[in-house]
């Protein structure tokens, strides 16, 4: 199994082809994860890199868990309490890092395009972690792999993301990711937190949240991203929980089952009621196991070993 490309930058560069050998080698390390001695050695020579220049929990704990099941040797950078606090580059601080025979890089980014800008300089496999409001290619793969373990072919599968499509990397990845699998598509939430033209990318608009869930059979919910709004675009988070927070009795009142996903971290209370977040319907603890499984696979396909 091979990909098409040498990095993993963002869904908008992989083929579908390429969705279908992460899935499968996905697939092949989600067994590996339920036996007794959850690891391989399939990069017992590889050192790989993870610079994450915004804060990061479970991104970063999941990539490193995937790295070392695969046996990997890991280093962890983290940009507080750097030489990037003293003023040096992002250029200076990976070239430094690729000096000690880094073979791979995970990064994330708060600016835009910043993986791209690595790849063009670097020599080293580059994985990104989340770069700005642009994407987050790995939470996309591992959202549409936990829809697949419940769907089955996506292809014509009714998929609604609901919140802060404008800030969301997540929303924009997934958008790319499940237009290639063939699902149709719809983002949901205030007309201030969708971006226009967003049409021309092939999914439906909807301002409200009943007639998304009753339209969808997965409704991917995504948080307020105060931390990366300017300025406020809604008046206060109460009241965008009254309007397009998602609780028990909403979900009662729907004619079919829906899936309730959410990339994390959860603001309860907030886009979701512990009642649904919790719920038989949510697959969000999926997601995180599954994250492992997707990132696995990525550092695998993307070492260039050729047998696990």
């Amino acid at each position: 199994m091979a990909l098409s490309v040498k990095h993993l930058l963002g869904i908008r560069e992989l083929s579908l082809d390429d969705i279908h050998t992460i899935f499968q080698a996905a697939d092949r390390f989600k067994e590996v994860l339920q036996q007794p001695i959850k690891k391989v050695p399939a990069l017992r020579d590889t050192t790989i890199a993870n610079i994450f220049f915004e804060n990061s929990t479970r991104t970063r704990i999941s990539f490193e868990l995937a790295q070392k099941r695969l046996s990997a040797d890991v280093v962890n950078f983290s940009a507080s309490g750097s030489s990037v606090s003293k003023g040096e580059t992002l250029i200076d601080t990976v070239h430094n890092i690729l000096a000690m025979k880094v073979d791979m890089v995970v990064m994330r980014h708060s600016s835009s395009g910043a993986p791209w800008f690595l790849a063009r300089h670097t020599d080293a496999a580059i994985i990104n972690a989340g770069d700005g409001t642009n994407e987050h290619p790995t939470q996309a793969l591992l959202d549409a792999f936990s829809m697949r373990e419940k769907l089955g072919d996506l292809k014509g599968r009714r998929v609604a993301i609901i919140g802060d499509i404008m800030h969301s990397r997540v929303a924009l990845s997934n958008i790319y990711c499940l237009g290639k699998l063939g699902a149709e598509l719809m983002v949901c939430g205030p007309p201030t937190l969708i971006p226009k033209g967003i049409e021309e990318m092939g999914v439906r608009v909807e301002y409200d949240v009943r007639k998304a869930l009753q339209w969808c059979e997965v409704a991917n919910v995504l948080r307020i991203q105060l931390e990366r709004q300017n300025k406020p675009l809604f008046s206060t988070l109460r009241e965008y929980a009254l309007y397009y927070g998602i609780n028990r009795d909403m979900m009662q009142s729907l004619e079919q089952e829906v899936i309730i996903m959410h990339p994390g971290p959860i603001n309860r209370g907030v886009e979701l009621a512990s009642d649904v977040a919790d719920s038989s319907s949510s697959i969000i603890l999926d997601q995180v196991q599954n994250g492992v499984a997707i990132r696995m696979a990525v550092v695998y396909l993307l070492s260039g070993t050729t047998q696990a």
